[in-house]
């Protein structure tokens, strides 16, 4: 019960800091109601340095055709998703997947939760040839990041990835935050960590980057940030003091790009967190973990809000 509070304080974070805007820089739509469809590819992969060589394990899952609703600038947003399991590749094994994420684009904060569970990955070449199956490997991921935008009277993370609101003019920002992860990998024999077959880790640590949107025109614009970091962490929250405590880079990178009218839009916004469970000073052996999501989406605003309020008049 208590984990599903800490889920909602998070989630509803953002709105309970509302902060005004300059309107000459940022102008919300004027439409409280809008509908969406999107294709969108959550995923986390692992790669495997040892002794130079580097290992990436990617898992086979296909993209997801999904709809949504947002409600009063995203305060409501529900959706459901659809696997588009024709789109497999099964020469590259199954993948049995548990992806839960939220990106959440505040005024003040953004937040970003990740309770990711996947059993099944594979590897192969540069030329995607060479394809090896491990059916038996298990990576688990469980994690929360937020971060404090600066200048957020004249940016807005909202106008590059959930298009509720526009960028009028180019404006970027300053970022402040940080994130805790836990981490957990398994197999029965194709993964190997310090002669076990196992790795647990747990981290927090704190990190700072910049973002910004450039307004091209009226109607496109183009976004990007990037934030980097560094994590302290260990096998267990309660080795700490106790045992070792290893410091880990951390970088996390998002972009979007879109195409504004004021009855729809089109968007499309790539975001990716990368964090290491194991790192290694002398560089001969280091495990790092990549997710996020890839979407494509359409939105198309409605004159009215059926669900409270009047019908303006003219």
């Amino acid at each position: 019960m208590k984990a599903y509070f800490y889920f909602l304080l998070i989630f509803t974070l953002p709105y309970l800091c509302n902060a005004q805007i300059d309107t000459t820089y940022v102008k919300p739509f004027e439409n409280k109601l809008s509908l969406r469809t999107y294709l969108s590819m959550k995923f986390i992969s692992m790669e495997q340095e040892i002794d130079g060589d580097i290992k990436k394990f990617m898992p086979n899952t296909p993209m997801n055709l999904g709809f949504g609703v947002s409600i009063n600038n995203t305060i409501i947003n529900l959706s459901y998703g659809y696997g588009l399991n024709f789109m497999k590749d099964k020469e590259k094994g199954k993948t049995k997947a548990l992806d839960f994420q939220i990106h959440n684009y505040g005024r003040k904060f953004i937040i970003d939760l990740f309770v990711q569970k996947y059993r099944g990955f594979y590897t192969a070449d540069d030329n995607d040839k060479n394809i090896q199956l491990y059916p038996d490997l298990k990576i688990q991921q469980y994690g929360a990041f937020g971060q404090y935008v600066f200048n957020n009277k004249k940016f807005s993370y909202k106008a590059a990835f959930n298009q509720n609101e526009r960028q009028l003019k180019s404006a970027g920002s300053f970022l402040l935050g940080g994130g805790v992860y836990f981490t957990k990998i398994d197999s029965d024999s194709s993964f190997v960590h310090k002669t076990k077959n196992s790795l647990h880790n747990f981290q927090f640590g704190v990190s700072g980057g910049y973002a910004y949107t450039w307004a091209i025109n009226e109607k496109w614009f183009a976004s990007g940030s990037a934030t980097m970091g560094a994590n302290f962490g260990t096998e267990r929250i309660n080795y700490f003091g106790k045992k070792k405590i290893e410091i880990y880079p951390t970088f996390f990178p998002r972009v979007a790009i879109g195409y504004n009218k004021e009855k729809w839009s089109l968007g499309l916004s790539y975001v990716n967190n990368l964090i290491f469970s194991s790192f290694s000073d002398n560089n001969n052996s280091s495990i790092g973990l990549s997710s996020g999501n890839f979407q494509i989406a359409y939105i198309w605003r409605l004159n009215s809000n059926p669900f409270w309020g009047k019908r303006e008049t003219k």
